[in-house]
């Protein structure tokens, strides 16, 4: 990744000293690092002595991320017009507006910064912090953090650990080119972060009924295109038997992707009777963020999702058929099926 520069960091101290109060947000449907890359920014606020609002739309459906839940109230407060129209708005973790989810407030008119790494965020104007190259927001503001209120303290240097750790699978998806990131994750070690303890809350505290759910999920699983795509696929009813707490695909995406051949990982879930869901992972140079995209999604080379209205039959098909585009093959297997 390129390290962020001296003017990116300029510019956002800039923004901050444009304004007393900020509203700080990442998108819905939130991961460790959206929430951990607000916290970094809110503790850049406090160094500033500027004040904030945390805000996320929810819902938090993962284990690793519930403690965090009530630092992000789900409804802004009923500011005065006054405050609201001079306040300065932070986007964490995506880069529009509408991917913060449903807001009681309306924030269109707010002066706004941008701080994603996500390869569809598109290009933004100057008052932005966006490199596709990084591998979590997390790690941009790390650095921001360092460059404008010195090193963090150790509450803040874990959460900025956790957020790095869940958006590259504890280190997983990086490469020989993300020497860098070692670096800033030794970085965060020496501030404070116990990298052992941030790895059990990531894989420990599951619900049990989620490891019953993911025994479902891997014996409906099937391959096609010659075994380099696994796909499965979550239903209302496996919803109702098994619950929504602490649903844990993470394990499922590996679990595939560690079988034969297997390039890419799809997994898609029906979550209301008109409404679906579905994450893509992949391995090597497999771009999974362009196949999202092209039905509306987006994300990461090697990690992007999607929502969609309809079925999940409807939404596997067509993303299994965006996959064969991606991979050259002309076609699924004759076997792919849902049932």
């Amino acid at each position: 990744m390129t390290p962020v520069t001296d003017a990116q960091a300029k510019s956002f101290g800039a923004f901050i000293e444009r304004h007393e109060f900020f509203i700080v947000a990442g998108h819905k449907d939130p991961d460790g690092d959206s929430l951990a890359s607000c916290l970094g920014v809110a503790a850049i606020l406090r160094a500033k002595r500027k004040q904030y609002q945390l805000f996320s739309a929810g819902p938090f459906k993962r284990s690793e991320i519930r403690r965090y839940e009530a630092l992000f109230p789900s409804k802004l407060p009923d500011y005065p017009p006054e405050l609201l129209a001079a306040a300065g708005l932070i986007i964490v973790d995506c880069a529009e507006r509408e991917r913060l989810g449903a807001v009681n407030l309306d924030l269109s008119a707010l002066d706004l910064f941008i701080i994603d790494h996500h390869l569809t965020a598109g290009a933004q104007g100057g008052q932005s912090v966006v490199d596709p190259s990084a591998p979590s927001a997390a790690l941009l503001v790390q650095q921001l953090h360092e460059r404008l209120a010195g090193s963090p303290d150790a509450d803040t240097a874990r959460a900025l650990f956790f957020g790095l750790a869940t958006d590259t699978s504890f280190f997983r998806f990086l490469t020989p080119r993300d020497g860098y990131t070692f670096r800033a994750a030794g970085r965060l070690a020496d501030y404070g972060a116990d990298p052992r303890q941030i790895s059990d809350e990531i894989s420990t505290g599951h619900p049990f009924k989620t490891r019953k759910l993911l025994g479902v999920l891997l014996c409906r699983a099937q391959q096609t295109f010659g075994g380099r795509v696994a796909y499965t696929y979550e239903t209302l009813e496996d919803t109702r038997r098994y619950g929504r707490d602490g649903r844990d695909s993470d394990s499922l995406y590996q679990l595939l992707l560690s079988a034969g051949k297997t390039e890419a990982v799809v997994f898609v879930r029906q979550e209301t009777d008109t409404s679906c869901t579905a994450g893509l992972r992949s391995r090597g140079d497999l771009d999974v963020s362009a196949v999202a995209a092209k039905l509306g999604g987006g994300g990461h080379k090697n990690a992007a999702g999607l929502s969609t209205e309809g079925t999940f039959d409807a939404l596997l098909s067509a993303i299994l058929n965006a996959l064969g585009d991606a991979l050259h093959t002309d076609s699924a297997d004759p076997n792919v099926r849902v049932s």
